[in-house]
């Protein structure tokens, strides 16, 4: 995955790097940070859109993020690609773990899946909670599912 943060700017380094530094300079700034995670997906003629974020939340302070885009031919239903971007913000979220915990960064992984039945994403709900729990994070869906929803969504 390519990282970029939301001016453009690209991130050279890799991401466990990136992510490293960014902590202790904000550490050091005085911050108490949280990560979260979220993937958020759109279908565009005959690609489907991915932008996976990483939310660092300065506790009362705001945030800022870094932005991974991908694009995928293959044709999917709602409940695969909702999976597919759970799938997408564990994997990072996975990459990223034990660096947070050595630097008592708190981890949510959020999933813009809604949690009314009424809702169509709503069918893979059960499968991505029971994804996310199992691997130990904090799970959140829609309406607090902010990095997959609403950051997420704005960079597709």
């Amino acid at each position: 995955m390519e990282w970029r943060r939301l001016n453009g700017q690209r991130i050279d380094k890799t991401l466990l790097t990136a992510v490293e530094d960014t902590i202790r300079r904000e550490h050091a700034e005085g911050y108490k940070l949280k990560v979260c995670i979220g993937t958020d997906s759109q279908v565009i003629g005959n690609e489907v859109h991915f932008a996976t974020v990483i939310v660092f939340l300065r506790e009362k302070r705001g945030g800022f993020m870094f932005i991974s885009n991908d694009r995928s031919q293959r044709k999917m239903t709602i409940r695969e690609r909702m999976i597919l971007e759970v799938g997408r913000s564990v994997e990072v979220a996975y990459i990223l773990c034990e660096l947070l915990d050595r630097y008592d960064v708190a981890l949510e992984v959020h999933a813009d899946i809604n949690t009314d039945p009424s809702f169509e994403s709503n069918t893979a709900l059960k499968e991505a909670m029971g994804y996310i729990l199992s691997m130990g994070f904090v799970f959140k869906a829609k309406p607090d599912a902010f990095a997959s929803s609403s950051c997420a969504d704005k960079v597709i």
